[in-house]
């Protein structure tokens, strides 16, 4: 019998054999730390006048300044922390509605199955931002809202998975002698049938974090998500966009680098705990 105390170290150094994973582990854990460092800039995030107006990359700005003064590489760092609770909350809000409502259609299956799971098709025929940017602008412009739509765009994805991996579960030898020895069903799908499920789940989880951060970035730039002078990642890329033409890059450059290489890091991620988590993938090699 396997010593199960052994499996989270063989599965975190199975991960770090990965070298794409740690290159994603690296791209979060430097976001994470300039997130929780920004603070300590000399310079506020939100501070006009800290240098020139629209002053290039130097020494005392290395990401330049906007068209307040204001020092970008703070706001950059600024904006990491937003956008990382923006994904964290929006992925919080997935798991806790998708994930119920699929064990449940994927349990009981019959009608009321059925039902869920046809209301989660409806969800994903609409194209998710199109589906976002409508409830974002049903509650209104503001970071919760954006928090808010994405979580909800996000629900289908997780329910479907859920349900599918619930399917295929209930079938197993130990959901049957649950169901012999007088379990109740509700203890079976919770304490059972879900912990077997959760590999899956992490998963979708890892990469529906730059999913996220991406779309609640787009709506902050369309004017649905974070408002000026917040220092959201799509907030700075819109606040730069007027300025491209005229030979400020930096505006726009640095918090679109921002945004690609913490979406890099997820997928990486969420790939590499696919490439662990999976046993058909991890034989295969």
């Amino acid at each position: 019998m396997p010593d199960l105390k052994s499996r989270p170290t063989t599965t975190l150094s199975l991960l770090l054999r990965n070298r794409l994973a740690v290159v994603g582990l690296v791209f979060i854990a430097l976001w994470t730390l300039g997130a929780l460092l920004s603070g300590l800039s000399p310079y506020g995030a939100t501070q006009p006048g800290a240098g020139a107006l629209l002053q290039g990359p130097s020494w005392a700005h290395p990401f330049g300044t906007d068209n307040f003064g204001r020092d970008l590489l703070t706001r950059v760092l600024a904006g990491g922390r937003i956008s990382l609770w923006t994904g964290l909350i929006a992925i919080a809000i997935s798991l806790l509605i998708g994930v119920p409502l699929g064990a449940f259609a994927g349990f009981v299956r019959g009608r009321a199955g059925g039902l869920v799971m046809r209301l989660m098709d409806m969800l994903l025929a609409f194209p998710s931002l199109v589906l976002a940017m409508a409830i974002a602008a049903a509650l209104g412009p503001g970071m919760v809202s954006a928090m808010v739509a994405v979580g909800i765009v996000g629900i289908p994805e997780f329910a479907r998975i859920v349900h599918g991996q619930v399917l295929s579960l209930r079938e197993r030898d130990f959901v049957e002698a649950g169901h012999a020895i007088g379990l109740p069903g509700r203890s079976i799908l919770i304490r059972h049938i879900v912990p077997n499920a959760l590999a899956p789940i992490l998963v979708r989880a890892t990469l529906g974090m730059g999913y996220a951060i991406l779309t609640a970035a787009s709506l902050s730039f369309i004017g649905l998500g974070a408002q000026p002078p917040d220092p959201e990642w799509g907030v700075l890329i819109s606040d730069g966009r007027g300025y491209i033409i005229s030979g400020e890059w930096w505006m726009t450059t640095f918090p679109g680098l921002a945004i690609a290489t913490s979406i890099l890091g997820f997928n990486l991620l969420g790939d590499g705990l696919r490439d662990v988590l999976d046993p058909r993938l991890r034989t295969s090699k």
